[in-house]
């Protein structure tokens, strides 16, 4: 991850341990937990953009985030891991008794950058699987793909190309028209 420090250790912790403190009690209908800003680091209280992805015996239980840093990252986080806990559009609300089961990692992105290229093959020349981080838009249509879909994914056409079904499009627009592209590196950890 490029720009920003890493995260330490603790600071990995504490976001893993409030954002699963978070999903208990949301998935149980209780409160938010009281987070102090003043008691954390600066890290966790600087604004921040996270995705989180919660996994159940390895596969995909929910993943939601967002790309634009907005708000504290700690507060980010535990939004984030309610939202893919209950509001994942793909899957059922987790019910607590689901919770054990689940296994939570956190994505801290970079602020996206836009990928200035003229035609398909240069889009694709420009893409560092395992690296970046992808977002697609046509007018009001957007979708992204996190540096970890390369490892499902690791064709780059193949890549682009499921991106745009997720936006809702043809496959193959990525090739018929120039799409706006953004790209961003995550820190990844997991508990």
């Amino acid at each position: 991850m490029s720009e920003e420090r890493l995260l330490s250790q603790e600071e990995r912790s504490i976001l893993l341990k409030l954002a699963r403190q978070a999903i208990e009690s949301a998935v149980c209908g209780g409160p938010p937990p009281q987070i102090d800003l003043s008691q954390l680091p600066e890290a966790l209280q600087a604004p921040g953009a996270s995705f989180v992805t919660l996994t159940k015996h390895g596969e995909l239980r929910g993943c939601l985030g967002t790309l634009e840093a907005r708000r504290p990252l700690v507060l980010d986080v535990c939004d984030h891991a309610v939202a893919a806990a209950l509001s994942d559009y793909r899957f059922p609300p987790v019910t607590p008794e689901e919770v054990p089961e689940l296994e939570i990692e956190i994505s801290r992105l970079t602020p996206p950058r836009e990928l200035n290229y003229q035609h398909p093959d240069e889009l694709l020349s420009s893409l560092v699987p395992g690296r970046d981080g992808v977002v697609i838009s046509d007018g009001n249509n957007r979708a992204t793909f996190l540096p970890q879909v390369w490892e499902k994914i690791p064709d780059k056409e193949q890549f682009l190309s499921y991106l745009c079904r997720k936006m809702g499009a043809n496959a193959g627009l990525w090739r018929m028209k120039k799409l706006r592209v953004l790209t961003y590196q995550v820190e990844e950890f997991h508990e």
